[in-house]
């Protein structure tokens, strides 16, 4: 275990949690480099994985902006991307953070300060989840399911 936990580093381009460098997501030339989903933690990376319905690569933040627990902008791990995008090596961030407060903040600062001519910025869908029963909704996410609809 200590061995194990002495190899670990983070991904110098995705920030992912590694024993190699780059981690296996940003070597693999099979993946869509130029298409980054930005995830709140390492852990995020294998519930989209377990989808197999996305190529592309990944960014790790390591958090959510918190103002109340003092995490500004300058506390999530933006540098790799932001140099990233400002070389115009991607096409498309898709923003993976939760629909929490924390969550939606995170998104929005992050898709103003990548904002520009030549990126595409995408937020994954959030709403009523399949499967659950209507009844249980909160407001906020019956609002987020009405206004993410789509044409049948």
């Amino acid at each position: 275990m200590r061995g194990l936990k002495a190899s670990l580093r983070l991904c110098s381009v995705c920030n992912n949690v590694t024993d190699v460098d780059p981690c296996a997501y940003c070597a693999s030339p099979s993946r869509h480099q130029r298409l980054v989903c930005v995830v709140e933690e390492p852990t995020n990376i294998e519930i989209i994985e377990r989808t197999r319905a996305y190529q592309g690569v990944y960014h790790v933040l390591h958090g959510t902006l918190s103002p109340l627990h003092g995490v500004g902008p300058e506390q999530l791990r933006t540098g790799t991307l932001l140099a990233r995008v400002e070389r115009g090596e991607i096409d498309e961030v898709i923003l993976a953070t939760s629909p929490t407060l924390e969550g939606e903040a995170t998104a929005n600062w992050l898709a103003a300060a990548l904002r520009g001519p030549a990126i595409k910025i995408t937020r994954i869908a959030t709403g009523v989840p399949a499967g659950s029963d209507i009844d249980y909704a909160d407001e906020v996410t019956m609002s987020r399911a009405l206004e993410g609809r789509r044409d049948i």
